[in-house]
């Protein structure tokens, strides 16, 4: 099996060439970002904010999370996504997937050990550039450097 995030297989160069053109896109909902340093959704979120994406958690408790107001879902967001990018349980994609779709996201984005095969062909139908079971971060700091 290919692992293109190891640049391994034959598949590889159309895999680089879309995770360059998603980075491209701007604008990242996080959905399960936590408000806790130590977690890698965290993390991510301060990174991409660092390198000038503009990131909106979305978690259901609300509040704040590096000065950016949480909103409770996907339907909130009151301005167009690019990204959907999902820390959450496998199990939960499918409902994201919908929502994701709903609000015409342009990717969506399930993070390392995270898969799911119906939030993959929900994002098929819709024409939604795929990614899963990768790290958005990683990938930046493979494909457009730190």
């Amino acid at each position: 099996m290919e692992d293109c995030r190891r640049g391994e297989g034959t598949g590889c160069e159309l895999f680089e060439t879309n995770v360059r053109t998603i980075l491209a896109m701007k604008t990242i909902a996080i959905v399960g970002m936590s408000a806790q340093e130590d977690r890698p959704s965290f993390r991510v979120g301060k990174y991409l904010m660092e390198h000038g994406y503009d990131v909106i958690p979305v978690r259901p408790d609300g509040g704040e999370i590096l000065g950016r107001p949480v909103v409770s879902s996907l339907q909130e967001i009151d301005r167009r996504v690019d990204i959907v990018d999902v820390f959450r349980r496998s199990e939960d994609c499918e409902p994201i997937a919908h929502d994701a779709v709903a609000i015409g996201a342009k990717v969506l984005w399930l993070q390392e050990d995270v898969v799911n095969a119906a939030a993959e062909r929900i994002a098929a139908a819709a024409g939604l550039l795929f990614v899963m079971d990768t790290c958005i971060k990683k990938m930046h700091a493979k494909y457009i450097g730190e």
